[in-house]
């Protein structure tokens, strides 16, 4: 007597395989599909042609200050953006204090990457917290 179920699988293992143009078929259909779906994922993705904005950067290096700030004129940066600053100094002397007018570009973000950018530091703001437990 076969036991239930061991006809099905002696029946799936005893198949022959299928014919080499259906599985042919069957790959070419997903090579279609991931093709499809990247490119479709790849044009939401994409950043937006970029606009060059007058800016204004602020750079300090002194003993009490340490920073390098950018105020674009006329331009608000949202969640995902990316801004190119052109003419920025790779250095600055320690002790010094300078700020620079020049160009920047900003490239907009696409909805998706807006949207993760802003789901992203949703679920991240956690980091921020400083919980102790001192006596």
């Amino acid at each position: 007597m076969i036991p239930f179920g061991a006809s099905t699988v002696a029946t799936t293992l005893m198949s022959p395989p299928p014919p080499a143009a259906a599985l042919a078929l069957y790959v070419v259909t997903i090579v279609v599909a991931v093709a499809v779906l990247s490119t479709a994922a790849a044009l939401l993705m994409r950043r937006r042609s970029g606009d060059t904005v007058p800016c204004v950067m602020d750079l300090e290096a002194t003993q009490g200050h340490f920073h390098a700030h950018v105020a674009l004129e006329g331009r608000v940066v949202e969640a995902g953006d990316a801004v190119l600053v052109h003419g920025a100094p790779s250095r600055i002397a320690l002790g010094d204090r300078r700020t620079i007018r020049s160009q920047a570009t900003v490239y907009e973000a696409g909805i998706i990457r807006r949207t993760f950018v802003r789901w992203a530091g949703a679920l991240q703001v956690h980091e921020l917290y400083d919980v102790g437990f001192e006596g």
